[in-house]
């Protein structure tokens, strides 16, 4: 009999972790490997808030703190949601987790009983559906073509509800794709939740300052002030303030919703790290000037990418909205064959050619539940991206 239980059959691992694994044993053994998988800013954390944590440690700030989180924390996140999302929240209704990732899986572990279902739109980001499986719930995948932008319509929302249906999950800007939805595509969404009360909205609002073009990131309780009580607003400092390491993520919703996502943690991790909260409280609190000079740096390697993606043969990568990805189709290369023999069947084939023939780390569309795609984070240097754009280039014009 097997010590591993069951449910995990029903999952896999990361794979855009594994991927990034990949690269870094790559890069080790001496390889020339250029890894576009992580999704994870190449900038350093502000130093304001750097020093915020140093001062912590310096000043014994190291012990437990509330299991979801300080109250100078919660407090400090209740000023982000009035300040930037117009959203009231008290400081009991918020908490804090060991990044955005935790935060949604203890809501999931939280509020799911066996066979509640959750709406996903896909593409979506790889942890969404193995979250939901490993809390007992069933993912209701909603494919969203590039022919919509890669958003969830609502007629597909409408279609995908039932009495089972317990959250809805939308990811804006999205990863992979970086689609973001507009404010009239949010309403036109919000305006099918409001009837169905039995339906609550998880957001994932992670990369909401990565935006370009003037586009104006919304979310749910902000468009439709009625979904308040039954939405939870997630959030987090790691992307925006380059704090992926520092582990903390935090959400606002009912108290009911925040005390039992607080009782899952008080059981399992406890609080998050004394210091990075600290420096979070920095970070929300801080000057935030930094935020639009880096998406703009952000901007210009989008364009540069997007560029050379559409100048490689049988590619094509639309212009996205915000986030730090692209998620180009590679539908024109399925059918080729590569120069070794071996015939191109998938998005998957595709990103193992990229990796044998040009040493090019890329994740397929397939752990995204969407092909034929990849998706390339481009949180790298500008250099790196031009090198990684010529090898692939080079590569899908050897096929034939």
């Amino acid at each position: 009999m097997s010590i591993v239980a069951k449910r995990l059959s029903l999952i896999k691992p990361s794979p855009t972790v594994a991927l990034n694994t990949k690269a870094m044993e790559l890069a080790a053994a001496g390889e020339d490997v250029i890894g576009l998988a992580a999704g994870e800013p190449d900038f350093a954390t502000p130093e304001n808030i750097a020093n915020a944590g140093i001062r912590a440690i310096q000043t014994g700030d190291t012990k437990y703190t509330a299991p979801d989180g300080r109250r100078e924390l919660k407090e400090a996140v209740c000023r982000k949601f009035k300040r930037e999302n117009g959203l009231d929240y008290k400081p009991e209704q918020i908490t804090i987790g060991n990044g955005g990732k935790h935060v949604l899986y203890n809501t999931f572990v939280a509020s799911l009983d066996p066979d509640d279902e959750v709406i996903i739109p896909a593409p979506y980001w790889t942890s969404y559906p193995d979250m939901v499986l490993m809390a007992g719930g069933k993912p209701v995948v909603v494919a969203c073509g590039e022919e919509n932008g890669f958003r969830l319509t609502a007629a597909q929302l409408e279609a995908a509800i039932t009495p089972k249906t317990k959250w809805l999950i939308l990811n804006s800007p999205s990863n992979p794709t970086g689609a973001g939805y507009h404010w009239s595509d949010m309403k036109a969404l919000t305006d099918v939740l409001l009837k169905h009360p039995h339906v609550w909205v998880l957001t994932d609002d992670m990369y909401e300052h990565i935006v370009y073009d003037g586009f104006e990131f919304c979310t749910p309780a902000q468009v439709e002030p009625k979904l308040y009580d039954r939405t939870l607003t997630c959030n987090g400092v790691s992307k925006s303030y380059s704090m992926t390491g520092w582990r903390i993520g935090y959400a606002g919703g009912p108290v009911e919703l925040i005390k039992a996502i607080g009782k899952v943690q008080s059981q399992s991790t406890t609080n998050p790290s004394s210091i990075s909260q600290t420096a979070a409280v920095e970070a929300l609190d801080g000057p935030q000037d930094f935020i639009k000079e880096r998406a703009e740096r952000f901007r210009q390697r989008r364009d540069l990418v997007v560029s050379m993606l559409n100048q490689a043969s049988g590619l094509t990568c639309r212009r996205p909205e915000g986030a730090f990805y692209v998620y180009p189709s590679c539908a024109g290369t399925i059918g080729k064959t590569t120069p070794s023999g071996k015939k191109i069947e998938s998005d998957d084939d595709f990103a193992a050619y990229l990796l044998e023939a040009e040493k090019v780390v890329v994740v397929p569309g397939s752990a995204f539940g969407l092909s034929p795609y990849f998706r390339i984070s481009y949180a790298t240097k500008d250099e790196t991206l031009e090198e990684a754009g010529r090898r692939i280039q080079r590569a899908c014009a050897a096929l034939r």
